[in-house]
């Protein structure tokens, strides 16, 4: 998300019109669901994706079309049996469209995207919201949980309730139509040893939208240069590990570092916190044994059970790639969860 609204930014800036593509509502067998975006250039080109297939091809374009007529509005793919065959494809639903049209003078809606790039920069819980109850004149802001509302007007309680939900909705209030999707959920993954797996983690992690922070006691695998797709290198003292960093309750760890001891001493400090996510790595009976360990310090073992030990999908991993995988796998169903995207 954060990519494309630099897309759609640096579209505009070159003095082009362009247009945003959304599925606002999605039921059934669907390639993507509600929150799929895609922008589309005047030349055809895109940047996203709302799924591929003949849906895309005719929303390709719809928006070239819309962007001819500098014209918003919704429109409805009905993917019954018989329009399955129709459109090319093999899943069955119904999407909703929204073709919003970017007209490249609007510098609201470009001072919009830089409000955007801070919320990310920030790393805070925030929301995208549009005011579609006129599809031609839309309205669009974000609400930030440490700023409130941008953009849009202030809603009542009973409405910021039905809005700021974590997963992406379509609605009516009163004689309004809004439509609201969790932009930015909040939250980073540290991970905790800069050895061969985490070499391999990092830009797969990174690929997917997650912003990683590494954590070594040695400088030669906690630099910049070794993990160039990290947000941030710390070299530190495994035993005093709150003394660099604060873990949150949307934060999520990784715990691989060179030895079953550093391992331990990292992750029986890591159980005082709440992460959304405590992954460790190393063989089933590696892990017995720090269990054992962790009890006699006196954590409980229903917490040190909630940790994803050994970490990773089972996919049976053996290689720093492969185990890669099926750790980005796991956070991703996390993530998922987290954002209300399980159907």
């Amino acid at each position: 998300m954060r990519q494309l609204f630099h897309e759609v930014l640096s579209t505009l800036l070159r003095g082009e019109d362009a247009v945003l593509v959304t599925i606002i509502a999605s039921s059934g067998s669907t390639p993507r669901g509600s929150g799929s975006h895609m922008l589309v250039r005047k030349d055809g080109t895109t940047a996203g994706t709302i799924g591929g297939g003949a849906v895309e091809f005719k929303s390709v374009e719809r928006a070239l079309k819309a962007m001819e007529d500098k014209l918003s509005y919704t429109h409805g793919f009905v993917l019954g049996k018989e329009q399955v065959a129709d459109l090319g494809m093999i899943c069955g639903g119904d999407v909703v469209v929204y073709f919003q049209y970017l007209d490249h003078k609007n510098l609201e809606f470009q001072n919009l995207c830089r409000e955007i790039e801070k919320a990310f920069e920030r790393d805070e819980n925030s929301w995208l919201i549009m005011d579609i109850t006129d599809e031609t004149a839309w309205g669009m802001g974000l609400y930030n949980e440490s700023s409130g509302f941008w953009g849009i007007e202030e809603p009542d309680e009973a409405l910021k309730a039905e809005l700021l939900q974590n997963k992406s909705v379509q609605l009516s209030f009163g004689i309004h139509k809004y439509y609201s999707e969790p932009l930015v959920s909040a939250g980073r993954v540290y991970i905790f040893g800069g050895g061969h797996v985490a070499q391999e983690i990092v830009p797969v992690l990174t690929h997917i939208g997650f912003r990683c922070v590494v954590f070594d006691d040695r400088a030669e695998f906690s630099s910049q240069t070794l993990f160039p797709a990290a947000e941030q290198t710390i070299t530190g003292d495994f035993e005093r590990i709150f003394d660099y960093l604060e873990i949150r309750e949307y934060d999520y760890v990784c715990i691989m570092t060179r030895g079953h001891q550093s391992d331990y001493v990292v992750q029986r400090q890591i159980l005082t916190r709440n992460a959304c996510y405590v992954g460790v790595i190393g063989s089933r009976k590696k892990l017995a044994s720090i269990k054992e360990k962790l009890m006699a310090d006196g954590i409980a073992g229903d917490i040190i059970d909630s940790c994803h030990s050994p970490i990773g999908l089972e996919i049976y991993a053996e290689t720093p790639a492969e185990i890669a995988i099926s750790v980005a796998g796991e956070l991703i169903s996390i993530r998922a969860g987290r954002e209300g995207r399980r159907r």
